[in-house]
């Protein structure tokens, strides 16, 4: 099956030759990704894998990665973090739309990781409460953004010393 997903990172100030990063990932087996360098010092991978499963396609692309560039930093995976804007275009509904499902049931919809002016969530949850009421939601999508939260909460909890007994996510916090 093939699985979409994105993987963002800060580059290592050796990596500035644009071209010969291209190369190397590449030559690394990510000629399946979309390379955006349009921020200084930043990789977007925006990838299309083929894989047994969301997180088999997530993990051989983040050991890719760290063989084409071993300095890079994974900054976040995606889709996971998403805002109401986000979500909606994920879904092809407009952000007023979720705007009212989160409205209409407090108690059910999944709570923000960031609440203020913006609100952020994990994508995971929001497409486990829209799955409930039937939304039509490729299973895929879901996988994913399972997939990329873990390989999210294993990279920032290594920031705090903290190791899940999961080590397969391993190259999410290195």
């Amino acid at each position: 099956m093939e699985y979409e997903f994105t993987l963002k990172y800060r580059l290592d100030p050796q990596d500035a030759d644009h071209d010969a990063v291209v190369e190397r990932l590449g030559a690394a087996g990510c000629t399946d990704a979309l390379v955006g360098l349009g921020v200084a010092g930043h990789l977007g991978l925006e990838f299309v894998r083929e894989a047994d499963s969301a997180e088999e396609a997530i993990l051989s692309a983040l050991a890719d990665v760290r063989i084409a560039l071993p300095g890079a930093k994974l900054v976040e995976a995606g889709p996971d973090l998403v805002g109401l804007t986000d979500i909606a275009d994920l879904l092809g509904v407009s952000r007023q739309n979720m705007r009212k499902l989160m409205v209409a049931h407090p108690s059910s919809f999944p709570t923000p990781v960031h609440a203020g002016s913006v609100s952020i969530w994990h994508l995971a949850p929001v497409l486990g409460f829209l799955a409930e009421r039937q939304y039509g939601l490729a299973p895929s999508m879901l996988e994913v953004a399972l997939a990329a939260m873990r390989v999210n909460i294993t990279k920032e909890a290594a920031l705090v010393g903290y190791q899940p007994q999961d080590s397969r996510f391993a190259l999410a916090a290195a």
